[in-house]
């Protein structure tokens, strides 16, 4: 009976216990991130709570929320972070991140972008894809264009990989030599500043396109919650 009673003790106690610490994240995380009170937001604290507790650092903590607006774009954003401190100075050894943007959410960050034609972007894994239309003798002709992401500098870069004149796939030098220099405007890459929406202690590592989202990668340097000068927006080259 003594044995079964402190199971049950064992389970109740560790029940309330991740209760006040997921109660407590939430709170946290809404407060720094001047988030809705009634935001939605999930946490997840692999193992039991208790021992965390007692030797003052949770291994693993990851929290994840939709519809997270930072600096006007908006975002799903899961972040993982581990050795997270539960007293004192709040430090861990460092964490990963993953922001998800749907092609509403992706236009709405790509319209930024001087020149950029946002409202013909489509998402079509692996890539990101636009049209413009380049003026031939007074006519104007549709190019469409699939661009390849990736991460550079605090920035997502798109990359022409493929190019489509009319319903026909072109190469780079076929379209240039029939438009001369406006192809200029097609075969460019653009560059889309994420570091000014984000802590300089957030880091860009990855850009992909999977299914109907584009996911951008982050690693989170493990001070950021101490240091003011990490949690500060970042700037682009």
């Amino acid at each position: 009976i003594v044995a079964v009673l402190a199971v049950a003790a064992w389970f109740a106690a560790e029940a309330i216990a991740r209760q006040i610490v997921t109660g407590v994240v939430r709170e946290q995380v809404r407060t720094q991130l001047s988030l809705p009170a009634d935001q939605p937001i999930d946490v997840e604290i692999p193992g039991a709570v208790i021992p965390q507790l007692i030797s003052g650092t949770l291994d693993e903590l990851t929290i994840a929320s939709d519809d997270v607006t930072f600096e006007g774009v908006t975002g799903d954003v899961t972040v993982t972070a581990h050795d997270v401190a539960v007293r004192g100075a709040g430090e861990m050894s460092g964490a990963t991140a993953t922001v998800s943007l749907d092609e509403a959410q992706l236009r709405t960050l790509l319209s930024t972008v001087d020149g950029f034609p946002a409202d013909t972007l489509g998402l079509a894994a692996p890539n990101v894809t636009m049209s413009l239309d380049l003026q031939l003798f007074g006519v104007a002709v549709p190019v469409g264009v699939a661009l390849a992401p990736s991460a550079a500098d605090g920035s997502i870069v798109l990359t022409p990989a493929a190019l489509r004149l009319g319903e026909s796939e072109v190469t780079a030098d076929a379209l240039r030599s029939q438009f001369g220099g406006l192809a200029d405007v097609v075969l460019r890459d653009w560059d889309v500043c994420i570091a000014q929406y984000l802590p300089s202690g957030v880091t860009l590592t990855s850009v992909d396109v999977t299914g109907d989202l584009l996911v951008a990668g982050f690693d989170v340097a493990g001070a950021i919650a101490t240091d003011p000068a990490l949690q500060q927006n970042g700037t682009c080259a």
